[in-house]
């Protein structure tokens, strides 16, 4: 699976994702909010990096359309009907995927931050401490994106795959 994010203007980016299973997903805007990491490519690097496996990227690779919709009209409807039934809920590992993207970006993003002089020191929940190892490995991963994602003109893409 590619996933190819696009910069737009100020923190705004696109995200579309190219896959081999399930249907065609139509591309989508993404939350924005910082200037090196985007939200979606933080997500896609810690779930990279720590092998999550039902996060949001693995669950787009192996069919499920996660945040997207289908591209066309008849599978937007099915999806939209799957999502109201309880078939559609995920599993109870892959809450457990999702809420350890979560916590690890909440970490990693705060310390790459703190390393890279955009931040004097590390959120109250974050203490040093307790970090787990995983997090260094992603910060690394932070490194190889960071200044790539910031200095790409509006309109440029950085492609990754999963």
């Amino acid at each position: 699976m590619r996933v190819v994010f696009t910069k737009g203007p100020g923190r705004s980016y696109g995200i579309a994702v190219h896959r081999e299973t399930g249907a065609v997903l139509a591309p989508r805007n993404g939350p924005g909010g910082h200037g090196y990491l985007p939200h979606d490519l933080v997500h896609f690097l810690v779930e990279a990096e720590a092998g999550i496996k039902l996060g949001v990227y693995g669950r787009l690779a192996a069919g499920d359309n996660g945040m997207f919709w289908p591209a066309g009209r008849v599978e937007r409807a099915k999806a939209a009907r799957r999502r109201k039934s309880k078939r559609s809920r995920p599993s109870l590992q892959a809450k457990a995927d999702m809420a350890m993207s979560e916590e690890l970006a909440g970490i990693a993003v705060p310390v790459w931050e703190v390393r890279h002089g955009h931040a004097r020191e590390l959120p109250a929940y974050v203490t040093a401490g307790e970090i787990p190892p995983v997090v260094g490995r992603i910060v690394s991963r932070f490194d190889d994106y960071a200044h790539h994602w910031h200095t790409l003109p509006v309109g440029g893409s950085l492609t990754l795959t999963w």
